[in-house]
């Protein structure tokens, strides 16, 4: 299923450094790095009762830590040996491509505008891991057309019988409808929360969005946070009742 020899391999290296930081790779035995392998454990507790395959990750506002967070969650479930996708559907503004050092000239975009082309042929795998990657490829002027198409639709069917665990960044829930279109269509969404940087009235507004499209929101990510030795941490638990109160 994924040795199709058009299929682009890449290594984890220095070249991470020039995007997010993918800590959970790069010290496995920090603070943060055992924080976000908490999270996937929280995350796992969430799925007992309701078999959860597809999670979208998002945000009230930018510069919150989706991203970072989507990449090292993708990360540490791949350390358990499940089969992981983690897709750019952040069409706008991309950067798994930049946080794995990886080319962006084919990706989501190539899948959803091309349906003749095989997935395989596409997707992006980490040697050494269970991790794949699925760029956004090219930007294009109806990012929220194409999440809502048919054809996402068979992609996102696609994607779950060949992973355990897929992961969709997507942007900020309060900015564009993107995210609000993958909630509901996902199993479940883990919303990002920055201390400091989000706004309680924005934390708000995007609940009441993620509710109106009937999303299962797993949990809350609260980041930022500075312990006593200067080492930030997530953490990870809260209901979205908790979160915004």
């Amino acid at each position: 299923m994924f040795g199709d020899s058009k299929k682009k391999i890449k290594r984890l290296d220095s070249q991470q450094r020039k995007g997010l930081s993918l800590i959970s790779r790069l010290r496995p035995k920090s603070v943060i790095a055992e924080q976000y392998r908490t999270i996937r454990t929280n995350i796992q507790f969430s799925m007992i009762d309701r078999d959860v395959k597809s999670i979208v990750m998002t945000s009230s506002g930018p510069w919150e830590g989706k991203s970072t967070t989507s990449a090292n969650l993708a990360s540490v479930f791949s350390d358990q040996g499940k089969r992981v996708l983690l897709v750019d559907a952040d069409l706008r503004k991309p950067t798994v491509q930049r946080t794995f050092g990886l080319s962006n000239v084919e990706g989501l975009t190539t899948l959803l505008s091309s349906p003749e082309q095989p997935p395989s042929e596409v997707i992006q795998h980490i040697v050494g891991t269970e991790l794949h990657t699925l760029t956004s490829g090219p930007i294009p002027p109806n990012p929220s057309e194409l999440l809502n198409s048919n054809r996402m639709n068979t992609l996102m069917k696609q994607f779950e019988e060949m992973y355990d665990i897929i992961i969709y960044d997507m942007p900020p829930v309060t900015s564009v409808t993107d995210a609000q279109i993958m909630a509901s269509k996902a199993d479940g969404v883990v919303f990002v929360v920055r201390y400091g940087v989000s706004q309680k009235d924005s934390v708000l507004n995007a609940k009441e969005l993620l509710e109106m499209v009937n999303a299962n929101i797993l949990g809350v990510v609260f980041n930022g946070v500075e312990k006593r030795n200067d080492q930030s941490y997530y953490g990870y638990g809260y209901t979205s009742e908790e979160a915004t109160n």
